[in-house]
């Protein structure tokens, strides 16, 4: 599979520029003289939040990207591919995400941006 999600039987990949940022859900309980202890907050306690852009696009593509997101309405889930050199031998793996929020640039008349942030989702 490639990097990027379906929509419909089509996939859409997004700009190279696409970006990871992960943060991890730490319980911190502190004491006298600087002293605390720390422990894992959950199973999966690392917070993934996607950023990607899909740019110079013709208005029909961003169309249906938007058209996408406004479906989910930022509750339901989907697949998204995502780089993963950890992952043997396609460097590939698929998580679960929702769309939070998207915007759209009208560059020109038939020349769209949109760029969209993804949060990582643990569901069964």
């Amino acid at each position: 599979m490639a990097i990027g999600f379906l929509v419909g039987a089509t996939q859409i990949a997004p700009d190279r520029s696409l970006s990871r940022a992960s943060t991890p859900r730490v319980l911190t309980a502190s004491f006298g003289d600087g002293y605390e202890q720390r422990i894992v907050d959950g199973i999966n306690n690392i917070n993934e939040t996607f950023s990607i852009s899909f740019q110079n696009r013709s208005k029909a593509e961003i169309d249906d990207i938007t058209a996408f997101f406004v479906s989910k309405g930022g509750v339901t889930s989907f697949d998204y591919t995502i780089p993963d050199s950890n992952v043997s031998p396609s460097y590939e793996t698929t998580v679960k995400v929702v769309c939070d929020s998207w915007n759209t640039v009208y560059v020109q008349t038939d020349c769209y941006t949109c760029t969209a942030n993804f949060r990582r989702v643990y569901e069964a």
